[in-house]
């Protein structure tokens, strides 16, 4: 059954601007245009946006998704690009983590100096911030 792509929107719980965005990427393509232009999907379609949101909750950016939708699901060596592709998306994931962890860290000994001089001197979070606090690791 073809839908509109306001139906497809209302479907998938997406707001139109982004069905259009990722058509503008390639990532969606209607199926066909009724008589009065206007872009019609199907069944299909509505799969292939789940397919992005999903993969957008487990971090994939636009660009790597639109490499993934063209893997065929029953081919080993697509399987294995996936693969490939997934573990590197845990690899970057791990990256940004330690990056928090670090940022965390150094917000908290800022944070420790400035609990010891309260009211005392400059407060070393907005002096860090402005770039003129010393002795402390970049976030």
């Amino acid at each position: 059954m073809d839908m509109t792509i306001g139906s497809l929107a209302n479907r998938a719980k997406v707001n139109l601007q982004t069905l259009r965005y990722y058509e503008q990427l390639g990532l969606l393509v209607p199926v066909r245009r009724a008589s009065s232009g206007y872009r019609l999907y199907n069944e299909e379609s509505l799969q292939r946006l789940r397919f992005i949101r999903h993969s957008q909750v487990y971090g994939f950016s636009l660009k790597e998704i639109g490499q993934l939708l063209k893997l065929k699901v029953l081919s080993p060596s697509a399987c294995k690009k996936a693969h490939r592709m997934a573990q590197a998306k845990v690899h970057q994931i791990c990256q940004e983590i330690e990056k928090l962890e670090h940022r965390t860290k150094s917000l908290n000994r800022l944070m420790e100096e400035c609990d010891h001089k309260q009211g005392r001197g400059p407060c070393h979070v907005l002096a860090r911030l402005y770039g003129t606090g010393a002795g402390h690791d970049k976030p």
